[in-house]
């Protein structure tokens, strides 16, 4: 049994968009070379990919390798020694960091648009 607490219905028209922990989700299927889940919700019954709403939407390597690129571009490494050291094209590093990018801005401009103001900081 897949343990799928910790994902949400992604379809902003339902009434458990967001919401996690509801029992609301079902492996629907399993595809791709990795087997990644296909999840389903029972409410609205829209599927969506395992990692819809993360930066590795659309990635095609492995989890694994996909986290070490990312890692060491985190760690300062350059793209053409992200390249050799996790065995992918420099073009691969190029493209998962810009995908991560915009990934973090997206994350940014949500996060902020929904955080309380403070009253006492200098911008009101």
């Amino acid at each position: 049994m897949d343990d799928l607490s910790s994902f949400c219905c992604q379809n902003p028209d339902c009434s458990a968009y967001g919401l996690r922990g509801q029992d609301n989700l079902r492996v629907a299927f399993r595809y791709g070379r990795h087997q990644r889940r296909m999840l389903a919700c029972r409410t609205c019954q829209h599927r969506f990919s395992e990692r819809t709403g993360t930066a590795l939407f659309g990635t095609r390597l492995p989890h694994a390798q996909a986290l070490a690129v990312y890692q060491h571009l985190h760690d300062g490494c350059g793209v053409r020694q992200t390249a050799r050291l996790t065995g992918v094209d420099k073009d691969t590093v190029v493209r998962y960091a810009a995908q991560a990018g915009t990934h973090a801005r997206q994350s940014h401009d949500e996060l902020v648009a929904f955080s309380p103001g403070n009253p006492r900081s200098p911008t009101r």
